[in-house]
């Protein structure tokens, strides 16, 4: 990753962050942290990691409002005057819960619990995407078998150099 691709992690961290306290006034939206923000090199897509504190319903009630208000949000980030603001792409960031977990269960074994009694950590499960939010795909680059100026497709070559025709 570039240290431009870094500062631009941050810097749009830092801006929804600020967008989401500070404008947007929806009740379904609890107690919110943006964790982290992954932005593409080409700036077309970027990833915006959440942390949500409440029960399940609390949580997924407010990662749809905050999938909602994400063109909101984009539209808000165009003071930045970036060259490109980058379709945002909502995640569900709960390490911060499997990281109390994996503290309870340490404490646990420390405290003379049965060591089958801890369930496989590897089960757990993997982050979830907003409901409504498209993931990002990636470009697919293709191969032109044109050449240059003239407009036409160039014979496929077989390997040898024979034409595949």
């Amino acid at each position: 990753m570039s240290e431009r691709t870094e500062r631009l992690d941050q810097l749009f961290a830092e801006e929804i962050s600020a967008i989401i306290a500070r404008e947007i006034a929806d009740p379904r939206i609890g107690f919110v942290t943006v964790t982290k923000v992954d932005v593409a090199p080409d700036l077309r897509h970027a990833t915006v990691w959440v942390s949500i504190i409440g029960d399940e319903a609390a949580q997924t009630a407010s990662l749809r409002a905050l999938g909602r208000a994400m063109p909101f949000v984009r539209a808000r980030l165009g003071r930045l005057h970036l060259k490109r603001i980058p379709e945002l792409h909502l995640r569900h960031d709960d390490s911060v819960e499997r990281g109390t977990r994996v503290l309870r269960l340490i404490e646990e074994i420390e405290d003379g619990a049965a060591v089958e009694s801890v369930p496989d950590l590897a089960a757990l499960p993997a982050p979830v995407t907003a409901r409504g939010v498209p993931t990002p795909r990636p470009e697919r680059r293709r191969r032109s078998t044109a050449t240059p100026g003239d407009g036409k497709s160039a014979p496929r070559r077989r390997a040898g150099g024979r034409d595949a025709r």
